[in-house]
């Protein structure tokens, strides 16, 4: 009964709408233009959505076909790293293994984390170091008639897809050899199993280095041949704090390499000036007088930088007439120098992929805890872990303080830090603070707190850490960081200390000063407006 008066009064309103229609008015073909808009709008815009659906589907079914390949290959991949392969062919398809599950896990958190939000409550709109890949859910999601900010994200987010389908097939392609691979790996006896992959023990154990770890044992335990007898010579050369120390001294503690050598003696000195001072400072690493080994020995010598030739010849020379026949020196530097030093190919350690360092930040940053169930947390620990450049120092001191307290804005807060401190670096001296301290160079350290006061960091170095914590400060970097204690003046404080073998603590010598003494906070001149 509602509908009865329109039937009434309002006929000729319908009558008039009619003729209107039937009329060739301007009018008329506005009303029609509109009404056709609206239909085909309509019509395009279930289609898009449709289509939305769809897509975001397929690539929900990627990520899991992804997961599901990943977990294959870890398994493939733990099982290999508890058996003595001494097959060079079998360690480089390991190491391809590693590195495909680095790169797919960064894959997999980066279409879960990137579109929690992160990037636009942090960045304010600006671009992110890392490709903007999208999660499943926000593929395609902007409308049609965008910007063309919006036509960018497409093509971004098509990318990310074909990225995403590349890697797949990658892995499945590289799984589907793996049998042949788990097969042989029955033949190569077992070791004692380090639960490498255990977020509460990644501390404990060195990660990333098995491939270089292999490689510097197959030296040492493979037989000089028809020479003059004199030592082989193994360079290993990398920037500061990138792992040379903490490998060798893994290899030193494998007992092959401690059943072969009767006797592993380590030579250190930041000035190799003189043969007396770098013969003075001779740690004896292992000795045995058991028949297999008697006669052979190791000697490390781990140099800041190079060493002069004259220094070199005859410390060799002495070598060759007082070691053993098979024994083996190990040079580890970062001058390129030391390489032609050398009997055999150097070794050049490099830092980790980002793919490899995000993998390891995730298990610091996070801990025991799931990343899954913090897809905030991690999109921003994925920016943290980009600004970081692959420091493992880095790394730790960030990741502990990190994970005291999981809150976004905490996390947020440290992003921004950084941020700011990458930046400062880059507009005084036009380099990363990470390479800058990688070659002993001053840097401003970054603090959460407002303070007048600024710290500069005047130089990182390492001492084996004393049983009881004789002679090294209690000030720690978390205490500079978090602003809990301020000094002025000159002081030291405690980086890190490492938990792994050869147990090294981390200090930094700094000063620090008043902002308006600094140059930290000055401004480029401004140019004059033509």
């Amino acid at each position: 009964m509602n509908h009865l008066p329109l039937l009434g009064p309002s006929s000729s309103l319908v009558h008039c709408s009619v003729s209107l229609l039937l009329s060739r008015s301007p009018a008329m073909e506005l009303l029609l233009s509109a009404i056709a808009t609206d239909v085909l709008s309509r019509a395009l815009y279930m289609v898009i959505q449709k289509y939305r659906r769809c897509k975001a589907e397929e690539t929900e079914q990627k990520l899991q076909r992804l997961q599901r390949v990943l977990l294959r290959i870890a398994a493939t991949v733990e099982e290999a790293e508890g058996r003595h392969i001494t097959n060079q062919a079998m360690l480089r398809q390991l190491e391809m293994l590693r590195q495909g599950m680095y790169g797919g896990h960064y894959m997999l958190d980066t279409f879960r984390y990137r579109g929690h939000g992160g990037d636009e409550e942090v960045s304010g709109g600006r671009a992110v170091p890392l490709p903007r890949f999208s999660s499943a859910k926000r593929l395609l999601s902007f409308p049609v008639s965008g910007n063309s900010e919006n036509m960018q994200t497409a093509v971004i987010d098509a990318e990310s897809v074909k990225k995403l389908e590349k890697m797949l097939d990658g892995l499945e392609k590289m799984i589907g050899d793996v049998e042949e691979f788990a097969m042989f790996l029955e033949g190569y006896p077992r070791i004692c199993w380090q639960p490498y992959n255990a977020y509460l023990m990644l501390d404990k154990v060195m990660f990333g280095r098995q491939m270089e770890k292999e490689t510097i044992i197959n030296f040492l335990l493979q037989p000089e041949g028809a020479s003059n007898g004199n030592p082989g010579v193994l360079p290993i050369v990398g920037v500061a704090r990138v792992g040379k120390s903490t490998l060798v001294e893994h290899v030193c503690l494998d007992e092959r390499v401690r059943g072969y050598f009767s006797s592993i003696v380590l030579f250190t000195g930041d000035d190799a000036g003189s043969l007396a001072a770098l013969k003075g400072s001779g740690v004896i690493k292992h000795q045995t007088r058991t028949a297999p080994s008697c006669g052979r020995s190791l000697v490390v010598i781990e140099l800041a930088w190079d060493m002069e030739e004259d220094t070199w010849r005859k410390l060799y020379s002495s070598a060759a007439s007082s070691m053993g026949h098979g024994s083996k020196i190990i040079i580890t530097s970062r001058a390129e120098k030391i390489v032609a030093l050398g009997t055999t190919q150097a070794l050049r350690l490099k830092v980790l992929p980002q793919e490899a360092y995000w993998y390891f930040f995730k298990a610091l940053a996070f801990w025991s805890t799931n990343p899954d169930d913090q897809p905030k947390l991690a999109s921003l620990g994925m920016e943290i872990a980009v600004l970081l450049n692959g420091s493992f120092l880095g790394a730790n001191v960030v990741g502990s303080l990190m994970r005291t307290n999981f809150n976004a804005q905490f996390w947020r807060r440290v992003l921004q830090c950084l941020r700011d401190f990458r930046s400062k670096h880059l507009l005084m001296f036009g380099e990363d603070p990470t390479d800058l301290l990688r070659r002993d160079q001053p840097v401003y350290i970054w603090r959460m707190a407002r303070t007048r006061h600024v710290v500069k960091i005047c130089k990182v170095y390492e001492k084996r850490s004393p049983q009881h914590g004789d002679g090294v400060p209690k000030l720690t970097a978390q205490d500079i960081l978090t602003g809990r204690v301020t000094h002025q003046g000159k002081f030291c404080m405690v980086s890190w200390r490492s938990r792994i073998p050869p147990y090294y603590t981390y200090l930094a010598s700094c000063v620090s000063q008043t902002a308006e003494c600094s140059t930290v906070n000055k401004k480029r001149p401004r140019k004059p407006r033509v």
